[in-house]
């Protein structure tokens, strides 16, 4: 097991404070956890585990991390711009990089952004672009009390708050359809339903699209996982994968809701259209005959009828709703009308 002296380097051990940290955090042997001052030095030689989260958009952040005694590939991966999600275990060390919800000031947002870590036995070495809802949740529960065996727990910890945050965005879309779904059986059509529709469906779309990355991690540590990785470091892959599949499943059925309840918003929007266009239709062909006659009698040409009729006018309008009356017997004769 490597020391925390020779975890971090020198730098570390300098009397000033870690740049770029946005917090940092103790876990003591009973698995409580103390907040640490950011503007202060922090003891790597003391006993316990250390928990540090980086914001990696502070340029003064990527010197420490790549001078640090983590390993090669592990502080290439927290320095690197990769986007997709990935999991490596070494003898010594388990890092990777985990899709999260990006978090505003006040919760969640439908935005993806991505969680770098590196983890020894001793140390949790974080890092994001972006302010995520996971490691913001994680660090809330541990000021709150909660308390974790070892490092692989809190990062166990930080997966959970992710499937949470997914669980509680779920439980929104799902409320959020159900209301669309009682409109929808009231017949109402309105077009914001469709842009709400679409936007769910949206969502569900990346949220899938995020476990499913995530969950395959999981499953593929469950049956890859190496023997000789200290307890410290193993994590409990077959649990983490069982709630991810749980989650997907869920996500999965809101948005084959979503399609469904779209596609049945469509049909009813095309027979809105249809019975309108049935109306003009009918309204054209009832005025076909008059307009028909009315052509007639405005042709300048000789020999018209009624021209010198002084009723000729009346003879002429009850000509054209004769017409009408009879194009309507005859529609309704043929079934046209209902």
């Amino acid at each position: 097991m490597a020391e925390p002296a020779k975890i971090v380097s020198a730098i570390s051990d300098a009397a000033s404070a870690i740049p770029g940290l946005v917090w940092a955090f103790r876990l003591h042997g009973d698995g409580s956890a103390e907040a640490l001052p950011i503007d202060r030095p922090i003891e790597f030689t003391h006993d316990g585990r250390l928990w540090l989260h980086f914001n990696l958009t502070d340029a003064r952040a990527r010197p420490w991390i790549a001078e640090s005694g983590l390993p090669p590939l592990a502080r290439d991966l927290l320095l690197s711009k990769d986007t997709f999600q990935q999991l490596h275990v070494i003898d010594d060390c388990v890092y990777g990089v985990f899709s999260d919800l990006v978090r505003d000031v006040e919760s969640a947002t439908e935005d993806t952004a991505f969680l770098r870590f590196a983890m020894t036995e001793r140390l949790l070495v974080s890092g994001r672009h972006q302010a995520l809802c996971s490691a913001d949740a994680t660090r809330r529960v541990l000021e709150g009390g909660y308390r974790v065996a070892n490092v692989a727990g809190l990062l166990e910890k930080i997966v959970d708050e992710v499937a949470d945050t997914m669980d509680r965005m779920a439980d929104k879309i799902g409320q959020d359809i159900d209301g669309i779904e009682e409109r929808i059986a009231a017949d109402a059509t309105e077009p914001e339903m469709r842009r709400s529709l679409s936007r769910l469906r949206r969502t569900c779309v990346r949220l899938h699209r995020q476990l499913t990355g995530l969950r395959i991690l999981f499953h593929r540590l469950d049956l890859k996982s190496p023997e000789n990785i200290p307890p410290a470091l193993r994590l409990h892959a077959a649990k983490l994968a069982q709630r991810l599949d749980g989650l997907d499943h869920d996500i999965v059925e809101l948005r084959e809701r979503s399609r469904l309840l779209e596609e049945e918003l469509h049909f009813k929007t095309e027979e809105e259209s249809n019975r309108h266009l049935h109306t003009l239709s009918i309204v054209t062909t009832l005025l076909l005959p008059p307009t028909f006659i009315t052509g007639i009698f405005g042709m300048n040409t000789k020999g018209l009828p009624l021209t010198d009729v002084e009723t000729g006018f009346l003879y002429a309008v009850g000509l054209m709703a004769c017409s009408v009356a009879l194009a309507y017997f005859f529609m309704r004769r043929m079934g046209i009308l209902k």
